[in-house]
């Protein structure tokens, strides 16, 4: 267990780090947040459809992201992945998030330690269903397309690469998840 924490702490650093730097150039916060999120709605599992390469995901597939909204108002994270292929070494990293100001309930802190909080914006959302999100950090570096269901259909994932695009993300780098369920 000592070295999974120490891994997940060696595997973090780098989004916390980004996300804690200060604005300017190369931030996302200028994108705009969904509106209308209901966090009753958002909680639940997530599967992560695509995303931007970064070690502490590299290789993983089959990944997803439960969000489970906790009696004191925060929400408790477990993202979880396997190594190389669905038979793999599973990889868990769980983290707490809360909404610093409720009246933007889309723009979120996540902290997978303390001290250090990383942000969590969720830029797409959809208002009907709940069945997919496009959230990013307050960095450009980092990206992700998630669905309620292990794949998207090709109509609704080009929408959301395309409004990534306009938004300015690299869509080039966009990695698409294994998901073999």
């Amino acid at each position: 267990m000592r070295i999974a924490v120490t891994t997940l702490a060696f595997i973090f650093i780098p989004l916390i780090l980004s996300s804690c730097a200060g604005t300017g150039n190369g931030k996302t916060k200028d994108i705009p947040l969904a509106t209308d999120v209901d966090l009753t709605r958002y909680a639940g599992r997530w599967y992560e459809i695509a995303r931007f390469q970064h070690r502490f995901e590299r290789d993983l597939v089959n990944v997803t992201a439960t969000y489970t909204l906790r009696d004191d108002g925060r929400i408790e994270v477990l993202n979880q992945g396997y190594k190389g292929s669905p038979d793999g070494k599973r990889s868990d990293a769980k983290a707490v998030a809360w909404v610093p100001d409720p009246a933007v309930p889309a723009r979120l802190k996540v902290r997978f330690f303390w001290p250090f909080a990383a942000d969590y914006r969720i830029i797409a959302l959809d208002q009907e269903g709940y069945q997919y999100a496009m959230v990013t950090s307050s960095s450009w570096r980092y990206f992700w397309i998630l669905g309620r269901l292990p794949q998207m259909d090709e109509e609704t994932y080009a929408m959301l690469v395309s409004k990534a695009q306009a938004y300015g993300f690299d869509v080039s780098q966009i990695y698409k998840v294994p998901q073999d369920w």
